[in-house]
């Protein structure tokens, strides 16, 4: 018989601890990356949505209590959305909670992350933007800096399952990597940059 207290779940990390975030969010601020939204950043997230065909795309970045789109896109939208907190509807807003989302555990994984049903999955069937935002299906990858440090991640995100497959992965690692490229090239271009 279990005990009054047992909790079924309570077996399961629903949000993995971060034991980076700290030490992250320094290297993000020698990147000159903080909590504002980067044209950049919303150009590639717009052209990740084309390439992948998802109606969600967001280069995402972490601290200790939340998740920030530096870059973002969304569904019928020529731009990226205007920044604003996340909100309990469709239209995603550019900050996240740590505990809502799968950008979180592929952060701590390290590796890519391809939920094409969410849903099948009693670990991320759970989460609250299945039922806030209506998310069933979700593709990531991390963003590892040339320090070793995962800096955030880039992913795509569909309200209704999809069949990503191996080549979903391939493009959202590959995709990853060439994100990553471009930060250490603006790293180059903001240590050129003379301090007044």
């Amino acid at each position: 018989m279990f005990p009054t207290s047992y909790d079924p779940t309570g077996h399961l990390l629903l949000t993995p601890e971060d034991r980076e975030a700290p030490a992250r969010v320094t290297r993000l601020r020698e990147l000159g990356i903080g909590d504002a939204p980067v044209p950049e950043f919303d150009d590639f997230a717009r052209r990740l949505a084309r390439i992948t065909g998802a109606p969600y795309a967001m280069v995402n970045f972490m601290d200790e209590h939340r998740q920030y789109f530096a870059g973002l896109y969304t569904p019928g939208s020529d731009r990226a959305v205007e920044p604003g907190p996340a909100q309990a509807s469709p239209r995603a807003g550019r900050v996240m909670a740590c505990d809502h989302g799968y950008c979180p555990h592929v952060v701590v994984r390290r590796k890519a992350l391809v939920l094409e049903d969410v849903c099948d999955y009693p670990r991320f069937a759970g989460n609250p933007v299945v039922d806030e935002i209506g998310i069933r299906s979700y593709l990531g990858a991390p963003l590892i800096d040339r320090t070793g440090m995962v800096l955030g991640t880039v992913c795509v995100v569909a309200q209704e399952p999809r069949p990503w497959g191996r080549q979903g992965l391939e493009t959202i690692k590959s995709t990853a990597a060439e994100l990553v490229e471009r930060i250490h090239r603006r790293e180059r271009g903001v240590r050129a940059t003379p301090v007044p």
